[in-house]
């Protein structure tokens, strides 16, 4: 069984810095492709950033140059870097992975940017 956990969120103050952990264990021998999605409180889940097996990625526009997706495949470990934090970016943020085929997601860590 492929569980993803994800690890990093907290309280930071605006202007801050936060890198988020997505590790998948379990019997895993590819991962095809790998995201990370937030929802805040009253909105729907969005996009934040996507990686492929081959390494390109893709980001929600109005986060492209704050926020960082970087994978690690010995480790089975997605990454997301994020700078300059902004109130507007708490959030619950989720993590997803395409393991054989089948989509996975993890549990959800809190990032909460206030002063």
């Amino acid at each position: 069984q492929v569980q993803l956990v994800e690890s990093g969120g907290g309280l930071v103050q605006p202007g801050g810095s936060l890198r988020l952990s997505c590790a998948a264990s379990g019997s895993i021998f590819s991962i095809s492709a790998a995201g990370w999605y937030r929802q805040a409180p009253g909105k729907e889940r969005e996009l934040v950033a996507q990686i492929a097996s081959d390494g390109s990625t893709n980001y929600a526009d109005s986060l492209k140059g704050r926020f960082t997706i970087s994978g690690d495949n010995a480790k089975n470990t997605m990454y997301l870097q994020m700078n300059s934090l902004k109130p507007e970016d708490t959030a619950v943020y989720y993590c997803n992975m395409l393991i054989h085929f089948h989509l996975y997601w993890g549990q959800g860590t809190q990032v909460t940017v206030s002063s």
